[in-house]
């Protein structure tokens, strides 16, 4: 296993083992099964742990084996506080303290605010006192360290980023999702101000592992004999800037291939020729785009505040995946954004067009957009969670 630091110079596995997809029996999670898993990972050198308070059965089955393994000492856990159901100051310590007791601990190495996606959501969590919480917390040694879990635009990371002097974030990147989310200039920009960064989603939930037959083809004309999920992973460790990747793992033989693949993958490893089929199986994959946006954000800003790059971002994931998938990650990503930047605030003043290198017409694309991703159930939806979740 390879390792790389945190902020504070402790050697963090670069492979984390991401506890929301355990297997299960019965409705519920295969204890023993997670805990053959976990007892592998381990031994293969896995010391980061990330769960939540949301993921179901999570925190009260890794607490109850890391308790058994006897192996809190060796090992590190990230939890995270669900902001969004915040209401109160008492809730903080609500949460947290039952968190504590599922996990069988009485502190936490990495504590993320969960699933931002607004600065709004920052600001609601100081107004509780999140700040002095914090500040009490690592004074009485329950939370070692504190960051952030993201999802939403770049520039809005940026400022959460900057909001506050975190100890590490955790963003979804992968090599399609590049320019999208937090994107390469997030993760940079983290790096710069020396502030360690976790990746979610790496493989794009397993889409990046089931390629196209296209793409598989290109694939196995590669020389270092890559998997498709070797690749995604590879080129994401060639960062020096990614300090962890998170992997859902739930087979034994999961995570003896992850960490294979950790073992021997340092940034820089990768070659012009693993870069080029990176290219071309991006391009295969977005052959099913419909609209040829890059994401440079020439078009950007709008007057009337529509996202043009992340509303055509999900349009054309919906041609690449599952399209209720791709509206879900919409209605979650953008749909619960304090300014929430939907394609029907265009009022068709065109400055974007002027502006557009690929000479998209890009009114006109923006109607048909919103048409897909927000079919009435989905706005129903959205306009549900909004008026519950969004401060």
């Amino acid at each position: 296993m390879e390792y790389r630091k945190d902020r504070y110079g402790n050697l963090i596995s670069q492979l984390g083992f991401g506890c929301m997809r355990f297997q299960k029996k019965g409705g519920s999670i295969d204890y023993e099964l997670a805990k053959e898993q976990i007892r592998l990972a381990i031994e293969k050198g896995i010391n980061y742990f990330d769960t939540a308070y949301i993921y179901s059965g999570s925190e009260e089955t890794i607490g109850r084996i890391f308790e058994e393994l006897e192996c809190r000492d060796k090992i590190h856990i990230a939890t995270k506080l669900p902001q969004y159901i915040i209401r109160s100051d008492k809730a903080i310590d609500k949460i947290f303290n039952e968190e504590l007791t599922r996990l069988r601990t009485n502190y936490v190495d990495y504590y993320l605010m969960h699933m931002f996606t607004d600065y709004s959501e920052w600001e609601n969590l100081k107004k509780h006192g999140i700040e002095q919480w914090i500040s009490d917390r690592k004074a009485d040694g329950s939370i070692k360290q504190i960051g952030f879990s993201y999802h939403g635009e770049t520039e809005m990371f940026l400022k959460i980023l900057n909001a506050y002097d975190w100890d590490f974030c955790q963003i979804q990147y992968n090599y399609l999702d590049e320019n999208t989310q937090a994107g390469r200039k997030g993760l940079e920009a983290a790096h710069a101000k020396g502030i360690p960064v976790v990746i979610m989603e790496p493989l794009r939930g397993g889409k990046l592992v089931n390629l196209p037959d296209a793409a598989k083809k290109v694939l196995a004309e590669d020389s270092h004999g890559y998997s498709a999920a070797e690749l995604g992973l590879r080129w994401l460790w060639n960062q020096e800037a990614v300090s962890v990747i998170l992997s859902g793992m739930n087979t034994n033989e999961m995570v003896e291939e992850n960490t294979r693949i950790a073992s021997n993958a340092q940034p820089g490893h990768f070659t012009s020729e693993d870069f080029e089929i990176v290219e071309k199986i991006k391009s295969i994959i977005r052959e099913r785009e419909k609209v040829g946006c890059t994401g440079c954000r020439y078009c950007m800003p709008c007057p009337k505040g529509v996202d043009i790059p992340g509303n055509f971002y999900y349009y054309n994931l919906m041609y690449m995946e599952k399209k209720s998938a791709a509206r879900f990650e919409f209605a979650q990503n953008m749909g619960l954004r304090k300014d929430p930047g939907f394609a029907s605030q265009c009022v068709g003043c065109g400055k974007c067009e002027q502006h557009c290198p690929q000479h998209i017409q890009i009114r006109e694309c923006l109607k048909k957009a919103d048409k897909e991703l927000r079919p009435l159930p989905y706005k129903i939806g959205i306009n549900v969670a909004r008026k519950m979740l969004v401060k």
